[in-house]
């Protein structure tokens, strides 16, 4: 049983309703076509992440983004 995690930041970057269902969608015909796996048993998961709560080199993606 594939297990898949996507995890995305939210806020006004989040995917819509309708990208995560592509996600979703496509990521299990992948799994489907390169691994013969079953799509009835992949689970895939999609973790909103605030940007406060993700860091990259030491700084929040929030902060990352304001110095842009």
């Amino acid at each position: 049983m594939p297990y898949v995690n996507i995890k995305l930041t939210g806020g006004k970057e989040a995917p819509t309703p309708q990208q995560k269902a592509e996600l979703i969608r496509g990521v299990t015909e992948l799994l489907q076509r390169v691994l013969n796996k079953n799509p009835q048993t992949t689970m895939v998961i999609i973790d909103e992440v605030d940007t406060d709560n993700w860091g990259i080199g030491g700084e929040s993606v929030t902060e990352r983004r304001k110095q842009k």
